[in-house]
């Protein structure tokens, strides 16, 4: 059902229109209970807009009495209330993706309240790529604050293994850079030379013991970057599943993560995120400056890519409210086909999360 019809038939309803209408309507609803049939029960949605809710089997629902009501005669419902909670594109694309083989997981969680908006599958613990160098962001930052690391501390890349994979430091002439630059390259380019030099510095076992420290059982950054993995070597740079990424963003811009002073400077550096390619494409904010949005838009994100994975995880907040997020897909990338489906689906979110925060 299209948000024109919604709108007509909801205020429709509250003027009373004849019997015919009202027939229609209910015609209508009985079309919208079949589509919804046909969307995987792996997916729920929490949302408020009643008739667009899909739950787990045996998954309990926690929805919220916004918009159960219908608009004051003569007045048209927020479209809000419509569409942007029933996320129906973002459904639809996963489906389409599950029905590929492709193994998907999502959440998405209101800011404020923490109440559930959307997830499936989001317990599950898969590979999430470079969305590991959040972690280690996470451990610099505390050390940082804890007085344990200077943040002007120089590092020389002789000391590393060279690394082909993404970053900018290969390629620059400076040999040596201070942890804080290194920091601001991991995040805004998923540096695998800077993410590297600062895991040598600071440590896999103590990225690992902040997580379990913070409540991410689920979250850990289990290896460097590395051009080829051997037999010998972690299968994955790094693991968590959507929920606890989804979590984490909530609790990092609502300063809730280690201390106020960590999360403001993780997110910071996050905010400096130049891919903004998947979810962030919907924004049409400038992938190389939005720090501050003259349009009220705080996007802050961080991806994850590697073969056959694609992850991000973010906060998105806008003029009618904020969401944090998470979306995991893991698949089989045999064609270019194949991974234009699932960059579709982190756009269709995005188009999804827009219309419920703008």
């Amino acid at each position: 059902m299209t948000e024109n019809s919604r709108l007509r038939r909801r205020g429709s309803d509250a003027s009373g229109d004849s019997a015919a209408a009202r027939a229609a309507s209910s015609g209508e609803r009985a079309s919208a209970r079949q589509a919804r049939s046909d969307v995987p029960s792996v997916v729920r949605s929490g949302g408020a807009d009643a008739g667009s809710t899909i739950d787990a089997p045996g998954a309990a629902s926690r929805r919220s009495t916004r918009g159960r009501h219908a608009a004051p005669e003569g007045q048209p419902p927020r479209r809000a209330s419509l569409r942007t909670r029933s996320f129906i594109g973002t459904l639809k694309a996963l489906e389409q993706l599950v029905a590929a083989g492709a193994v998907v997981a999502v959440r998405i969680t209101d800011l404020d309240s923490g109440d559930e908006i959307l997830s499936g599958d989001d317990h599950v613990t898969l590979p999430v790529a470079g969305l590991g160098i959040v972690p280690l962001l996470i451990e610099v930052a505390a050390q940082i604050e804890f007085g344990q690391l200077d943040p002007l501390e120089i590092i020389d890349r002789s000391a590393l293994e060279p690394v082909a994979v993404a970053g900018l430091w290969q390629h620059l002439a400076a040999p040596a850079l201070p942890v804080a630059d290194l920091a601001v390259l991991a995040a805004a380019a998923s540096d695998a030379s800077a993410a590297n030099a600062l895991i040598g510095r600071v440590g896999l076992e103590a990225v690992r013991a902040r997580m379990e420290a913070i409540g991410l059982a689920k979250t850990a950054l289990l290896d460097r970057f590395r051009n080829v993995r051997g037999p010998d070597d972690a299968p994955q740079v790094a693991l968590s599943s959507a929920g606890e990424l989804a979590r984490l963003f909530a609790s990092l811009v609502n300063a809730q993560l280690v201390s106020p002073g960590v999360s403001a400077q993780v997110a910071e550096w996050l905010n400096r995120g130049q891919d903004l390619a998947l979810v962030g494409a919907a924004t049409a904010l400038d992938p190389f400056s939005h720090e501050d949005d003259r349009h009220g838009l705080l996007f802050v994100n961080k991806t994850g890519r590697a073969d056959g994975i694609r992850a991000e995880a973010g906060v998105l907040a806008g003029p009618r409210g904020g969401v944090a997020y998470a979306l995991i897909v893991c698949f089989d990338d045999l064609s270019i086909a194949h991974r234009l489906r699932a960059h579709e689906a982190f756009r269709a979110l995005g188009l999804d999360l827009m219309e419920h925060v703008y």
